[in-house]
């Protein structure tokens, strides 16, 4: 009897589960397609291109990025149905405690996390990584253009009647090594050329260190000018290097743990890495975490008020939401380490969901 109540259990949040999944697809896919119609309005392409780019673009945004707030939504709904039903009357019969079946769901969302580590996210980041590519062909900004390969760092930028050719060893940190700037004139002509061992990019007004100037004057002489420092204003900065060419949302979990060595190597900051390696693994335990405390408010509600309902799902996301953004600003401002900035919300979720189920035995 136990198993057939189990599997009745697990059938019912599953479709409810995949419900919600399929609604917010359906939200995302209407409201991202207009983002890229737009985008690909004077390109001559079809709609069909716009179609592609959301479908590869929706997946990871849901499964990662908002799955947590679609769980608790769905395990609201699940509890609310099952209450208003009188089934949790009807399993109290049988022997099914409150926490027992609190328990259950969230090792069923704790399951689909894993789920999601293991099979889903490697393939919603190859999608990632297509959308990125393909959005990159058609970029409209090919006055500046960057490149991030095995030769170092590529940087290309027009300003006024002059090309500025930028190519650095390697980026660390905020810093470019051993960096050279070519300044070739609208002749195609090198007007001058600087070298750094190292420039501080923090800011789009770049740092250079003791950097060594040669001139090129009409009759081919050079002249080499030494300083101790110089300011380049760039239409770049450190951290939009990174959003173009360091999204890591195009890396699954497997190859963040396969191939951390390589991908420091090519330029990833370890921070960052092990920031998101973080994420990845706390992404069930907050997945179980948030199907309990929705469990905590139907429960404990004894208003069968929908609005009521609607109301804390919303505010819930919200206060959530905003709390993770805290913790990682935080970690982003080195007033903690980015590894616990990720645990921080959950380790609150967990003490409130302490407190509640407490509330919950006690019934």
């Amino acid at each position: 009897m136990n198993n057939k109540i189990n599997n009745y259990l697990i059938k019912n949040y599953s479709k409810v589960l995949l419900n919600s999944i399929l609604i917010a697809f359906c939200l995302g896919l209407i409201l991202n397609l207009f983002e890229e119609v737009e985008f690909f309005k004077d390109s001559g392409e079809s709609l069909f291109l716009p179609f592609i780019l959301t479908l590869s673009y929706i997946p990871n945004l849901i499964f990662i990025n908002l799955m947590p707030f679609i769980i608790f939504i769905s395990s609201m709904w699940f509890f609310i149905s099952i209450k208003h039903n009188n089934e949790l009357l009807t399993l109290k019969v049988f022997g099914f405690s409150n926490l027992k079946i609190i328990s259950l769901i969230a090792m069923l969302s704790f399951v689909w996390g894993l789920l999601i580590l293991v099979v889903i996210n490697p393939l919603t980041a190859n999608m990632v990584k297509y959308y990125e590519k393909t959005k990159s062909i058609y970029s409209k900004d090919t006055d500046h253009l960057v490149t991030i390969n095995r030769n170092g760092v590529w940087i290309k930028e027009t300003k006024k009647d002059s090309l500025y050719i930028i190519n650095a060893e390697k980026l660390e940190n905020n810093f470019l090594t051993n960096v050279s700037v070519n300044i070739i004139s609208k002749d195609n002509l090198i007007k001058k050329r600087i070298e750094s061992e190292k420039a501080n990019i923090s800011l789009n007004t770049w740092a250079f260190e003791n950097p060594k100037i040669f001139s090129f004057d009409n009759d081919g002489n050079i002249i080499l000018e030494n300083r101790e420092n110089m300011e380049y204003v760039s239409f770049y900065n450190v951290d939009k290097l990174n959003n173009l060419f360091k999204n890591l949302d195009t890396i699954s979990f497997i190859e963040l743990i396969t191939e951390n060595k390589n991908l420091i190597i090519r330029g990833y900051e370890k921070t960052i890495i092990s920031e998101k390696i973080n994420s990845f693994f706390a992404l069930p335990f907050f997945l179980s975490l948030m199907t309990v405390l929705a469990a905590i408010f139907t429960i404990n509600n004894k208003n069968s008020n929908n609005i009521n309902y609607f109301m804390i799902a919303v505010l819930s996301c919200a206060v959530i939401y905003y709390m993770k953004d805290l913790s990682v600003a935080l970690g982003k401002s080195d007033r903690i380490t980015p590894e616990i900035s990720v645990w921080i919300p959950i380790i609150v979720i967990g003490l409130i969901n302490s407190i509640g189920l407490l509330q919950i035995n006690e019934k």
